[in-house]
């Protein structure tokens, strides 16, 4: 929720970010299970390889794409 629209986050960013380094798998896979998209924004979470990552809202991938890019993320 604290992740500005626009801006985005590594799931090893996030991890730090709650004092826990080394689950960064684990933030991905509550971010998989996120009931609440895109309400609360899991979309802004992306791999640290640049690539988005999955996406548990309808349409998948395709969706985390359109949302990130109509914030003005640019992909």
């Amino acid at each position: 929720m604290k992740i500005p629209k626009g801006k985005v986050k590594t799931y090893k960013q996030v991890a730090k970010g709650i004092n826990m380094p080394k689950s960064a798998r684990a933030v991905a896979n509550a971010c998989g299970k996120n009931p609440y998209s895109p309400k609360v924004p899991c979309h802004r979470v992306i791999r640290s390889d640049g690539s988005i990552g999955g996406y548990s809202g309808p349409g998948g991938s395709k969706t985390k794409k359109k949302l990130l890019k109509k914030e003005g993320f640019l992909l």
